[in-house]
Parts: structure tokens; sequence; C-alpha cells
């Protein structure tokens, strides 16, 4: 699994935790991204940063500033290991 795919699984992971099943079904909106809820995986086409803006985005627009916030605390363990380039605009 690549450290993207670890960080989408974080973000939707707790956004789960504060709005249940839903956190699945729109990451699964997300263009580029394909989701599994059965077993918790996920793959990416194209860009995996942009994924990444696009899935905090729509989680943003949806509930509000607090969802950009709950995914940055959510991965910000995995983002002190990239490099500030690797790191996806969304989650700075």
């Amino acid at each position: 699994m690549s450290v993207f795919e670890t960080i989408i699984i974080r973000i939707v992971g707790e956004q789960e935790l504060i709005i249940g099943p839903l956190a699945w079904t729109e990451a699964g909106k997300i263009s580029g991204l394909r989701v599994q809820k059965e077993i918790g995986v996920v793959s990416i086409q194209g860009d995996p940063k942009q994924a990444i803006d696009r899935l905090v985005a729509r989680y943003e627009k949806l509930f509000g500033q607090i969802s950009r916030e709950v995914c940055k605390q959510a991965v910000a363990s995995i983002l002190a290991d990239l490099k500030p380039d690797e790191i996806p605009a969304s989650l700075k």
C-alpha cells in the first residue's frame, strides 16, 4: 500500500468516526478514487495528491472547515515523514 493510499484510508476512517458510513460513500464519489469499504481498500488512478485534495475538499464542502482540520489531524504522523513537496496542498 502506498503512503497516499494510507493517507486516504486514515482520512476516510477518521471521517467515518464522525459521520458514519457516509464517509465511504462520499469518498467513492471522488474522481480518481476507487474504494471498497467492506475491506478498507482504496486505489488511486492519476495524481494521488490531487485525489487527496478532492477528497478533503468534498468533506469540507459537505461538513465545513472542521472536516479539513480532522483530515489534517488524522494524517499528521504520516505527513511528518514526507518531504514538503510530497504533501497534498489541502493538508498543509
